[in-house]
């Protein structure tokens, strides 16, 4: 059944089949035009956890990113090793680990971001207007639906089959 001419039901096959590739292309568009280190996305996300000027603990980026300590702590080595993140004790809990973005991946991470704007903005102004429109009155919707998705995920609820 329709409501005011709009489906009830989303094409999630087609949703989800258009996503990853627009993020693949997105990132290797930036990656391509700002000539940037090919970082793992789960050092991304670790990296996004991490905004310029805070700290947290390696326990607090794990329940952040539904990752296991130990994976976590995998990942903190490597990207020290990379020269993306420090590790410092805290100065009132000598057994508190703090972890903050190293100033190199922050300017990774904002070159990244202006490249993908600039690179989203000249595909967004070759399209017909029509689109223009459509895209800029769904990123609401879109919106929710990232929140929603995160939602499930760190809800564990993502790994059931809908009835």
């Amino acid at each position: 059944m329709e409501r005011a001419g709009l489906p009830d039901e989303v094409d999630v096959a087609r949703l989800s089949g258009l996503v990853p590739p627009l993020r693949r292309g997105l990132l290797r568009a930036a990656r391509t035009a700002e000539h940037l280190p090919d970082i793992p996305d789960t050092q991304i996300e670790v990296l996004r956890a991490l905004p310029v000027g805070t700290t947290r603990s390696p326990a607090e980026i794990a329940e952040e990113l539904s990752l296991s300590r130990t994976t976590v702590s995998n990942l903190l080595r490597t990207m020290e090793a990379a020269g993306l993140i420090t590790r410092d004790t805290d100065r009132d809990d000598r057994r508190r680990v703090e972890v903050r973005a190293s100033a190199r991946a922050v300017s990774i991470l904002q070159r990244f971001d202006q490249a993908s704007a600039n690179i989203l903005a000249e595909a967004i102004a070759a399209l017909p207007d029509d689109d223009r429109v459509a895209l800029a009155a769904a990123l609401p919707a879109l919106e929710r639906l990232r929140d929603e998705a995160q939602a499930i995920s760190r809800s564990g609820r993502g790994s059931r089959p809908r009835s």
